[in-house]
């Protein structure tokens, strides 16, 4: 791997922002709307609901930690999407970039996404509702970090599908990551889930983070359990997906679906 052909793919992603308000939007406006909307529907909650202790905390820091997931996911399909829509997928692939290349360049962009994002809606919500993410303690960067990488599975497999199967696949890009969020609990326990659904949210490793993040705010005990099965199962998932990548690439590039996808 190269650091020049991951930096010149940064910066090309980088350029398509300076003057694209839509681009713009997704990364300040977006989430800022949500937080807007579901801050006021807890406090509405929260007012007709007062002996659930915590209520404001557990909602407003759920919704923070998951646009972290999706916005990590969102970071590595729309920049896949950006070089299928510029009718530039052959064109990479052709050079001598490499597909670890590749994902390591969208998976920085990623990380650009979730830091910016994380800034807006942590500052937002101080502002409004006078919520600081921080509550959560020294166990805030590991949850973050644990919830990047779920991201970043999500993100892989969705863009190895829609390299497979072309424009028909390009929903996934933003519906994907919302056919695990039943699985993930976020704004409720794993406990209320029935018992066949606990046993697959047990194999999401965004479960564990958002249970995790519950303990620490109600009991203020270490997750040292949650944190252990998520970065267990962030390991062997990211691997499973950058394999998953690099088999889709090769079989894409031997049948030559480069040339005809999106199309």
């Amino acid at each position: 791997m190269k650091l020049h052909r991951i930096t010149a793919l940064i910066v090309r992603h980088l350029y398509l922002y300076r003057r694209s308000l839509p681009r713009i939007m997704e990364i300040f406006y977006w989430p800022f709307l949500d937080l807007v909307i579901w801050g006021f529907i807890t406090l509405y909650l929260a007012r007709y609901q007062s002996q659930v202790p915590g209520f404001v905390t557990f909602f407003l820091g759920a919704l923070i930690l998951w646009d972290m997931l999706f916005r990590s996911q969102q970071g590595i399909t729309i920049s896949f999407l950006e070089e299928l829509w510029a009718r530039n997928l052959m064109n990479l692939f052709a050079s001598p970039l490499k597909p670890g290349e590749f994902l390591a360049a969208t998976m920085t962009m990623s990380v650009m996404k979730v830091t910016i994002v994380s800034i807006v809606l942590a500052s937002c919500a101080v502002l409004f509702y006078s919520y600081n993410i921080l509550v959560v303690g020294v166990w805030l960067m590991p949850f973050v970090l644990n919830l990047v990488i779920t991201g970043w599975i999500i993100g892989v497999f969705t863009t190895s599908l829609i390299m497979r199967f072309g424009q028909e696949a390009e929903v996934l890009a933003w519906s994907m990551v919302f056919l695990f969020q039943p699985i993930s609990c976020v704004f409720y326990p794993m406990e209320v889930l029935p018992k066949w659904l606990q046993m697959i949210a047990m194999a999401n490793p965004a479960a564990h983070i958002f249970e995790g993040m519950r303990t620490v705010l109600s009991t203020g005990a270490p997750p040292i359990g949650n944190l252990a099965w998520a970065m267990c199962l962030n390991g062997a998932l990211l691997v499973g997906a950058i394999a998953w990548f690099y088999r889709t690439v090769a079989y894409c590039k031997d049948q030559g679906l480069l040339v005809r996808v999106g199309e």
